[in-house]
């Protein structure tokens, strides 16, 4: 959902400010045996989105907290508009009718109505989420939407991940890196285990309408992946409209923007997008212990391989 800059900072301030007066073991729900943020969702609305009507033309992103899903979002929404060639007039209709669903642009956020008033959003409608695929709507995989799923090696994740948990007034801070590693590797946090969360989209590795890409590829040559993304979903662009994407969505050009686009939250969502940070923040043991575990989970998959774990996550 393309949210309009004013909205979303509206929201994220507000619910910073709720936060500010929740006691930390306050600030997560559980749902379905994983936890998520109390001020952004509830038990109920996922309840309702169970019932969300998905659109053949959606367009669907998911990936796991800090794998790089919000640069994957603003290069796919920026794909999205220059292939449809949208007019002034239309392109402000698309932002007045998000403005009204009073929530952060994530499916599994905001109130139960929030699928209601969905509905009215003219399409293609660019539908993100940080959902496994056990919790996304039937309607989902039923429909001819495609969806594309974000992936970044493990150990990366989990250091933007702690430094992204200890940042964020909306979640409970931790003590120390050894305390959130355990939390990590035991699925303790908002939105569940990573290794889970893998294992399960390892499983539709091949569908047709799902497409795998990394974060990583992404980094090695953005516009080849763009190229990529560009053709799953049938979008139709030209060379230069791949160079200036690239430019206007690469890490540095959108950590500029984001006081003007994301607010407070600008600070704390665009910290370093690098690959190989893991390495200031593990230790020998804490290595070793994440290498059996993604060998015993996904050793020998093609997402390990899609991954290149050898290559990123080897001391």
């Amino acid at each position: 959902m393309k949210f309009s800059k004013g909205k979303f900072i509206e929201v994220v301030e507000k619910s910073f400010s709720e936060s500010e007066k929740m006691p930390p073991e306050s600030m997560l729900f559980s749902y379905r045996g994983i936890l998520y943020p109390a001020t952004l969702s509830s038990p109920e609305t996922l309840e309702a989105l169970k019932s969300f009507e998905t659109r053949s033309d959606d367009v669907i992103l998911t990936g796991y907290p800090k794998t790089g899903t919000n640069w994957l979002d603003q290069m796919v929404m920026e794909l999205e508009s220059a292939d449809a060639k949208r007019t002034e007039e239309e392109e402000k209709e698309r932002i007045n009718a998000e403005k009204k669903l009073e929530s952060f642009p994530r499916l599994e956020f905001g109130d139960p109505g929030t699928y209601e008033r969905m509905k009215k959003l003219p399409s293609r409608r660019i539908i993100q989420t940080h959902l496994a695929p056990h919790l996304l709507p039937p309607s989902i995989f039923q429909s001819k939407a495609k969806i594309l799923v974000l992936i970044r090696n493990p150990k990366d994740t989990a250091v933007s991940y702690y430094h992204f948990y200890n940042n964020m007034p909306l979640l409970p801070s931790f003590s120390s890196w050894d305390e959130y590693f355990a939390a990590f590797m035991n699925g303790k946090l908002a939105w569940g285990s990573y290794f889970d969360h893998l294992v399960e989209w390892n499983k539709y590795i091949d569908h047709e309408r799902i497409m795998l890409i990394s974060y990583e590829e992404l980094k090695e040559d953005q516009i080849l992946g763009m190229k990529k993304i560009a053709a799953f979903f049938g979008f139709s662009l030209n060379e230069e409209d791949f160079h200036r994407i690239a430019k206007k969505t690469s890490f540095q050009a959108m950590k500029e923007k984001s006081k003007e686009t994301h607010g407070k939250f600008g600070d704390i969502l665009f910290r370093k997008g690098v690959v190989g940070n893991w390495r200031d923040l593990f230790s020998k043991a804490q290595n070793e212990e994440m290498d059996r575990k993604f060998e015993e989970c996904l050793g020998g998959t093609k997402l390990a391989a899609k991954v290149k774990y050898d290559v990123y996550c080897k001391a």
